[in-house]
């Protein structure tokens, strides 16, 4: 049994999500968009899947880097491969990343489980068939009733509490909003929401990631009087050392990190220099569900919670197989835009969420998506 090719399509589909100058998304008129899959074969003709943005899997990288390390390989040998594949990174001069590892890694844990007839939690070993979800809403915009005042945040709080949620997030407002960052407004909008959805729903916060300490501990010593679980990133996560300085200052955990790269070995440092109450992952973060998993144990070993970044069957696959992480996160999520909708490269959602605001974990081979490989095909680009 042996790899015999590695491919990538690229198509498009329509969207309501726009990019904002800073990347972050926004509610705006349908267009079109480009996405990736990348294809893993073996000899036997089973085939492994995991969309990515075409950058991410460029012709270059996936010629230069993954099918080298990959053609002739058994596809069950994934910690090889992922170990040989992080070796090569060092001398791609910065080329081969993270991402690209981790939609490496998503693929060949997608074949094995299509392969074997088998969802991929219960090839690693399941922990639960549900989780409850937490609603990740958008970052704060300028759009009349969007999300532009607190009150606009404290209405959308409400619905998603009649949704099913049980848990919210809020993403405040950054750049390039024009008056944006302000710990005062940030505040404002933890304020309204708090209100409107009463003392018994839990809420978090992802605020502007480049605050200094003296603003993040302004931040950090708001939420804890409204009853806060978390605060995330309201600083560069490059330093470590203010994040460990905001930990041993707040009452309220913090949670982190999530951009900072180093793939597990830097999630070891956080914990051991005490910079987070609360540890953070990711599959695509920390280079694929291998070291996803390898996270979540570690901070398993230390007595902590880790949350996973981020929607999708990947890391849904991660809180399917760990006891540490209490939610998940659905979203990115607007007054102006219905998640449940889904996607046109899907034929169905793959974490579709009930009534009391659990997202039940798929029993589909692989990762668990419904993949429209009609769709893609007919909307390939060149």
């Amino acid at each position: 049994m042996k790899i015999i090719d590695v491919n990538v399509r690229v198509f498009s589909h329509t969207t309501r999500r726009h990019q904002d100058t800073a990347g972050h998304a926004h509610p705006g008129p349908p267009h079109k968009v480009n996405l990736a899959l990348l294809t893993i074969v073996d000899d036997d003709g089973a085939e492994g899947y995991c969309f990515a943005a075409p950058e991410v899997v460029r012709p270059h990288v996936i010629d230069k880097f993954v099918k080298k390390v990959l053609i002739g390989e058994d596809p069950f040998a994934r910690e090889r491969l992922w170990q040989d594949l992080a070796h090569w990174q060092r001398g791609s001069a910065m080329q081969l990343t993270d991402r690209t590892l981790a939609i490496v890694d998503c693929a060949l844990w997608d074949l094995a489980g299509r392969k074997l007839n088998m969802p991929v939690h219960k090839l690693i070993g399941s922990y639960r068939e549900k989780i409850p979800a937490y609603g990740s809403i958008m970052c704060g915009d300028e759009l009349e009733n969007g999300l532009a005042t607190p009150e606009d945040y404290g209405r959308f709080g409400e619905m998603l509490v009649k949704r099913g949620y049980k848990g919210i997030k809020l993403h405040t407002w950054m750049p390039p909003v024009s008056w944006a960052p302000d710990v005062k407004m940030d505040l404002k909008a933890c304020a309204a929401v708090r209100e409107a959805v009463g003392p018994d729903i839990h809420l978090m916060i992802d605020a502007f990631h480049w605050y200094t300490r003296t603003e993040a501990l302004e931040l950090g010593r708001g939420l804890e009087k409204l009853g806060f679980d978390w605060i995330e990133e309201p600083m560069d996560e490059q330093s470590s050392a203010s994040y460990a300085w905001l930990a041993e200052n707040l009452d309220i955990p913090v949670l982190g990190p999530e951009s900072a790269g180093g793939k597990h070995f830097s999630r070891a440092e956080w914990i051991t220099s005490k910079a987070c109450d609360i540890l953070r992952t990711g599959v695509h973060d920390v280079g694929g569900i291998s070291p996803a998993m390898k996270t979540m144990h570690l901070a398993e070993s230390f007595g902590m919670n880790c949350e996973i970044h981020g929607n999708g069957a990947p890391n849904l696959i991660v809180a399917a197989c760990t006891k540490n992480a209490k939610w998940y996160e659905r979203g990115l999520l607007h007054p102006f835009l219905e998640y449940d909708d889904g996607f046109e490269y899907l034929n169905a959602l793959v974490d579709p969420m009930d009534e009391d605001g659990f997202v039940h974990i798929s029993d589909k081979p692989g990762m668990g998506e419904d993949i429209n490989f009609d769709f893609i095909n007919a909307n390939l680009v060149e």
